[in-house]
């Protein structure tokens, strides 16, 4: 799709921490003419050019097509990451309602469809370089969220091959954060229950340090960004999203002060695995074993193709989120909500 006045936007999952973020980006864009927001529940949210509507992409009974009619480009970002007990529900939603989204962009004869992919898609891969986007999509099979995000890859290989007219983008983001996420994101991994305020350097006498523990980070507004830039172009594929500098126990313990201890992965996977099984804990360990293993990226066809370059650093992103899970930070869509606890 080239950017011209007027286009209409469709976006998926629009109320969650990615997509409030695109969406804001997309009603402040000139070049967009309208922007519609799909969500399970409609939002106390009214930002220009935007308009709602109610749809749960886990039911057979949501008329995607009618959704998309005359869109220029859809953003597919809709996504449930829990329950964790229950692969097969967050598989209805996941995998099958994305299907059915790709099925109604063709239906529809919409021109470019964006697709959430992830870090998370990506098989085992190396901790001291980065891997561009030709490195291997197969995910870690035991977590969840990795087999679902792989298996949409492949979903997308297909669709591409039947529908040669669509232009299929897939942004590969690293771990997404803002202030406003916080309240969410607490809820989803850390469970409903864990104090937000417990988050303060002070009460970290050391930080555990175990090994592979490295990642990338990336504020969700400079994701956002990525997305609308390639609603300009007429790229294609795929693309890394990631700020620098990597994230490890080094660097989070100089930002928190305090001290790395070294602790076994298997310890570490115990203590999540007893804690998930009792339901304390959300977050599974088969996606903790997932994240030891994720390649770091990179993201030169990002900056070259879409001229596009994060504005945070990935510690600026970190303190950000810190300072909002303190303060029990949210915004006005339901799976935003800010709460404190504790």
């Amino acid at each position: 799709m080239s950017s011209t006045a007027g286009s209409r936007i469709v976006v998926t999952g629009a109320t969650g921490n990615v997509g409030t973020s695109v969406v804001r980006a997309l009603s402040e864009d000139s070049d967009v003419g309208s922007v519609l927001g799909l969500a399970r529940r409609l939002p106390d949210w009214s930002p220009p050019r935007t308009d709602w509507s109610a749809v749960d992409l886990s039911s057979e009974q949501a008329d995607l097509a009618e959704e998309f009619a005359d869109a220029d480009a859809v953003i597919h970002l809709a996504w449930a990451f829990q329950p964790t007990h229950d692969p097969a529900t967050t598989w209805r939603t996941n995998v099958l309602g994305s299907i059915r989204v790709f099925e109604a962009v063709a239906a529809a004869g919409v021109p470019t469809l964006v697709h959430a992919s992830s870090v998370g898609a990506y098989s085992p891969g190396p901790k001291d370089r980065a891997v561009d986007e030709s490195w291997p999509t197969h995910g870690w099979p035991d977590a969840a969220y990795c087999r679902e995000k792989a298996y949409l890859e492949r979903a997308l290989d297909a669709f591409e091959h039947e529908h040669p007219e669509v232009r299929v983008v897939r942004m590969r983001p690293a771990f997404l954060f803002k202030r406003e996420s916080a309240s969410e994101q607490r809820r989803i991994f850390g469970g409903r229950f864990l104090p937000g305020p417990l988050a303060r350097p002070e009460l970290l006498p050391f930080l555990p340090d175990v090994p592979g523990l490295r990642v990338q980070a990336l504020h969700t507004d400079d994701a956002a960004a990525a997305y609308v830039a390639a609603l300009g172009t007429e790229t294609r594929g795929a693309f890394n999203l990631a700020a620098e500098p990597w994230v490890d126990a080094e660097l989070l313990a100089e930002m928190l002060d305090t001290r790395p201890v070294r602790l076994p992965r298997a310890a570490a996977r115990s203590a999540i695995a007893a804690a998930w099984n009792l339901h304390l804990l959300p977050a599974s360990p088969h996606l903790f074993d997932a994240v030891l293993r994720l390649p770091l990226m990179d993201c030169t066809r990002a900056r070259v193709e879409l001229g596009w370059a994060p504005r945070h650093s990935a510690t600026e992103v970190l303190r950000e989120f810190l300072h909002g899970l303190q303060q029990g930070e949210g915004a006005p869509t339901e799976p935003m909500r800010g709460r404190k606890v504790g």
